[in-house]
């Protein structure tokens, strides 16, 4: 039997994963209590602080904790019903969520699959893609072309088009499919205007970008009989490195998709619902895209959800073919709990976060701004609400966290990048105590 009167850290060690960490590794900090920005955490000591979470719980709780508005959401759902198998069966939680989904997403999007977490949504929008080539007669198209740099989930098929280098294919060897992955685009940077945040100019070297684009064109070309779709996270590489670069990649993948019968699929679990600036990513560059994968603050942050987003003309194609149906179909396939939520999220979201987005932009470039005046920091960049901190070497994580922890600050480094995505209900005063925070932790442990 555990022993209950140990800290919760104590019980943990041995008995819990963490993500990408051993049982053995440091201590996590237990959360006491979230409301708002702030968690209350206690570490292996006893001692407990409060700190402003800078990573919105990895993103997905922009509206922050104990929201009132996606509280009574909940308990308003949890009177009627919390789940119901969508076989056979629907609710109007899961219609309206997918009605409003369709109606803001971008492009010409008609259809909703609900899945269970963004890993699970690509897979759902590959197989999908598999499933229209077959139906059209071209059975052998069965590779996907993506770009170096990419993640798209921890699940098998969504790790085969995640970067081959620097993600996880090394530790999987001969179980993974082979796909084909085009150089990394060059870097690009967005310059807001300093009087209106939400307009500016996109820069990039531009050489660089027209010898991707002649690479990118010719890869496909050579392989078109054996591809099913592109796949790509838009304008934003989340979790391989934080990495910006500019949307005509966007629009040359959609030229090269249309020229070889391709799907573009992209990948908005971290970059949809405003966090780059747009309300979706693809925005950016004024591309349809023919499927789309939503996840992270689909809910707020509350449950987890996911959503794969469909044109008319797919739909059509998997309706005409040989299993009319797409083949996937979760236990908690559109969990009406988690769609209650995710339905006041997005109504919650719509009115008030491109005001909420631009003015953390605008916080971060300027709290940010410090971390230059240490030799250890190759870059800082922002877009949207996104701030990255690049180093010229590997992050020291557990100091650099205890370090922005003294200073009030939740964040969680990786790599060579300490960054932060706050929730959009984060104060002015929030937004420059996390720049400070981020910035002091740097100086301390990196100087």
């Amino acid at each position: 039997m555990p022993a209950l009167d140990l800290p919760t850290q104590a019980r943990d060690r041995g008995l819990l994963w963490h993500p990408y960490a051993p049982l053995d590794g440091p201590a996590p900090y237990a959360v006491e209590r979230a409301e708002g920005v702030r968690l209350t955490l206690t570490d292996e000591q006893g001692r407990t602080r409060e700190a402003i979470d800078a990573m919105a719980s990895w993103w997905c709780a922009v509206h922050g904790y104990r929201n009132p508005t996606l509280d009574a959401a909940a308990r308003d759902q949890l009177d009627r019903f919390s789940h119901v198998m969508f076989g056979g069966l629907t609710h109007e939680p899961a219609v309206a969520l997918a009605e409003r989904l369709v109606a803001i997403a971008p492009g010409d999007l008609a259809h909703v699959f609900f899945a269970d977490s963004g890993s699970v949504s690509v897979e759902v929008a590959l197989k999908l893609a598999l499933q229209y080539q077959a139906a059209r007669g071209r059975g052998g198209r069965q590779r996907f072309l993506t770009v170096r740099g990419g993640y798209h989930g921890d699940t098998f098929a969504a790790m085969s088009v995640c970067d081959p280098v620097d993600g996880m294919h090394s530790a999987f060897p001969g179980v993974l499919a082979t796909h084909l992955f085009a150089p990394r685009p060059p870097a690009g940077w967005f310059v807001p205007d300093l009087d209106d945040p939400a307009t500016g100019t996109w820069h990039t070297d531009e050489a660089a970008l027209a010898r991707w684009r002649a690479e990118f064109r010719a890869l496909a070309a050579q392989h078109t009989d054996g591809l099913a779709a592109i796949v790509v996270e838009p304008v934003l590489q989340g979790a391989g490195g934080m990495f910006v670069y500019h949307p005509d990649v966007l629009r040359t993948m959609r030229e090269v998709a249309d020229e070889h019968g391709l799907l573009l699929i992209v990948d908005e679990i971290a970059t949809g619902f405003g966090r780059t600036g747009r309300l979706f990513a693809s925005q950016w560059a004024d591309v349809a895209p023919d499927v789309v994968c939503v996840g992270k603050a689909l809910t707020g942050g509350y449950l987890t959800l996911a959503a794969v987003l469909t044109t008319a003309a797919v739909g059509e194609v998997i309706s005409r073919s040989e299993f009319r149906a797409l083949l996937h179909g979760p236990t908690f396939m559109a969990n009406p709990l988690a769609c209650a939520i995710a339905r006041a999220s997005v109504d919650l979201l719509l009115p008030t976060w491109a005001d909420d987005v631009h003015r953390i932009a605008v916080g971060l470039a300027r709290h940010l701004a410090p971390a230059t005046e240490v030799p250890a920091v190759r870059e800082v960049r922002v877009l949207g609400a996104v701030g990255v901190v690049q180093l010229d070497r590997p992050v020291e994580v557990p100091a650099v966290t205890r370090a922005a922890l003294d200073r009030g600050v939740w964040v969680r480094p990786f790599r060579d990048l300490v960054y932060t995505m706050p929730p959009y209900v984060s104060t002015d005063d929030d937004v420059a105590a996390i720049g400070a925070g981020i910035v002091g932790a740097i100086a301390e442990v990196h100087a």
